[in-house]
């Protein structure tokens, strides 16, 4: 057979029993879903399209295009109309290879605003959802979505089917109830790639989702009985709060109300934070101390009975009756407050980021602690009279070297990846709370100090190649597929950097534990320079640490010296002593005891 000649095809009426599937037919694999919906479609509306196939030596005919059609009629055999099918018969086994091939490759999905429109037009027509789900072999959520898209501006479809914004654009637009405002915002965005949620806040900046701790504290009923106004997102399967001041309004109101029962329990005192935690400057402001519940205390006989359920509960086979005992232990060993100590302390009120309301209870405020000592709800101070001695490191040097410590863990840690995986799915799969030992979050966990990190080196794997910025990707799908071609090495290496950059450390025992694996060595990714920590310092502790180095009494010729120098001076000395400078050291006589004490050295807190 040539391109030129002409097919000469009969179609024919052949017995169901007579046909089967031709291993020429190249599509094997198929969702019982979908040809469960094919039979229930050719049912309704009968095979519209026939098939074809090749007649075999035993005059039984092997179907070579539509074998999905072939498998929803074999369970349509209980209608008569189905007991023979129309087939279009190949004249030889090329053509009948031809045809298998090009049925399937010729194949084409409409383009979605195609589709859209023709979904649209249907329903205009009257054509119920469950007739068009049935026509298109979809499931109704699918229809749903493509007539919500249907009731767009044509504009909007012309945009998608120009191929200037994608499918997700489109369905952003859904969300607008502003054709003018639509209209805008589609001329804004059409062919510069926005995201999907840009365009959300494009055509809603006044508005919240439904998720966002405002709306979850205030509950989306009690929102809408006041007169809110909400829009659907269907394809997000989410809502928007359009009357945000409205929505502050009623969380103020219920913050306000909860505030009140809460001080009405017999605290002294109850005040509701905006924020969505309590802040360590919270209660430095309020020279608050704290004080805590009455120690609660269980039997012998229901701590035999809590270790039970505990344990049943670590193992989780504890059914719904004991985890409500558990509960009920647990909060008799929770402990109680007293009257006494409500009426000498108060609450802090906050709903934190997940809408929920929590509160910080039992601070005793400056000026209650007198009378809390005086009912026994606080314990005087052992060093009220005693005042401690200024630390010559100053807070923010302090927070800078906590962060070369962290990058040292993170830096050592990098070198048991299996430990930081195993890290990771105990951290899941406990609720470790404030002690998470990973800083799996949307916050960094910082390791880089404010001097740009002079005299600190960590490995390049924590401060190279940084989260690629996907904002103008175009199809993620392929991304993934690149990235997963790199190979499991590539993506365990890849894993292993992310958990060591988020490593934060934990409680203390946890920290001991991991550093005994690790042996993080703070002066492994830190020198001490000028820059980083010697200009930092006051003179008088540069003097201190020149003399404990060099192991000088006070009054030694060396150390009367250099506390007589300029701190500009004493502080380049310093750094050629910590950078190995060979004259500087010959010079004093520096021992290899001394050496090592040197490139030892850590200020005091990073030990």
């Amino acid at each position: 057979m040539t391109m030129q000649e002409t097919i000469t095809a009969p179609t024919e009426q052949i017995p169901f029993g007579d046909l089967y599937v031709s291993d020429l037919n190249p599509r094997t694999v198929f969702s019982p879903e979908g040809i469960k919906a094919l039979a229930e479609n050719i049912r309704q509306l009968g095979l519209i399209q026939n098939l074809a196939g090749l007649r075999d030596e035993t005059g039984k005919v092997g179907i070579v295009a539509g074998g999905r059609r072939l498998r929803a009629l074999e369970t349509l055999q209980d209608d008569p109309r189905f007991a023979t099918v129309s087939v279009k018969i190949a004249p030889d086994q090329a053509t009948a290879e031809v045809w298998a091939s090009s049925e399937n490759h010729q194949r084409e999905q409409p383009h979605p605003a195609d589709e859209i429109r023709e979904y649209g037009a249907m329903a205009e027509r009257g054509v119920p959802v469950p007739s068009i789900a049935l026509a298109f072999g979809v499931n109704e959520q699918h229809v749903y979505r493509r007539l919500k898209l249907a009731s767009l501006p044509v504009s909007v479809l012309d945009a998608l089917k120009a191929g200037d914004i994608t499918l997700s654009n489109a369905a952003a637009f859904t969300i607008s109830e502003d054709e003018a405002n639509t209209l805008s915002v589609l001329e804004h965005v059409r062919g510069e790639g926005y995201s999907a949620h840009r365009i959300k806040q494009m055509l809603k900046p006044d508005s919240v989702g439904q998720t966002d701790r405002r709306a979850v504290y205030v509950g989306l009923e009690a929102y809408q009985a006041e007169g809110g106004r909400v829009t659907g997102d269907l394809f997000a399967e989410q809502t928007y709060l359009d009357d945000v001041a409205l929505l502050n309004e009623l969380f103020a109101k219920k913050l306000e109300a909860d505030t009140d029962a809460i001080k009405a329990e017999g605290w002294k005192w109850a005040e509701a934070l905006s924020e969505t935690y309590v802040g360590y400057f919270e209660l430095e402001e309020r020279k608050a101390s704290r004080i805590y519940r009455e120690e609660g205390a269980l039997s012998d006989e229901d701590s035999a009975r809590y270790d039970e359920l505990a344990e049943l509960a670590e193992s989780e086979v504890l059914d719904e009756a004991g985890a409500e005992e558990l509960a009920a232990l647990e909060t008799v060993l929770a402990g109680y407050w007293s009257d006494k100590q409500k009426s000498v302390a108060g609450v802090l009120i906050y709903v934190d980021q997940s809408g929920v309301l929590k509160t910080y209870e039992g601070l005793v405020l400056k000026e209650d602690k007198a009378a809390a000592i005086d009912a026994g709800a606080l314990s005087k101070s052992d060093h009220a009279n005693t005042s401690a001695p200024k630390s010559p490191i100053s807070q923010k040097l302090r927070d800078d070297l906590g962060r070369i410590a962290r990058g040292a863990r993170q830096h050592a840690a990098l070198r048991d990846p299996d430990l930081l995986i195993d890290l990771l799915a105990y951290q899941l799969s406990h609720a470790l709370r404030w002690n998470n030992p990973l800083g799996i979050a949307t916050t960094e966990v910082p390791n880089w100090p404010s001097t740009e990190g002079e005299g600190y080196a960590l490995d390049e794997r924590l401060t190279e190649n940084p989260p690629r910025n996907m904002w103008d990707a175009k199809d993620l799908g392929a991304s993934f597929r690149a990235f997963r071609k790199k190979g499991p090495e590539h993506v365990r290496g890849e894993l292993a950097r992310f958990l060591a950059a988020q490593y934060g450390g934990g409680c203390e025992t946890l920290v001991a534990m991991i550093d005994k694996e690790t042996q993080p060595n703070i002066r492994e990714v830190w020198t001490p320079n000028a820059a980083n920590f010697f200009s930092r310092v006051a003179g008088p502790y540069l003097n201190e640490l020149w003399r404990d180095l060099l192991d000088l009494a006070e009054d030694h010729p060396t150390a009367t010296t250099f506390a007589k120098l300029k701190k500009a001076e004493k502080v380049a000395k310093l750094e050629a002593l910590f950078a190995g400078d060979a004259d500087l050291r010959q010079a004093h006589g520096i021992t290899e005891a001394q050496v090592a004490k040197i490139d030892a050295w850590l200020p005091e807190g990073m030990e």
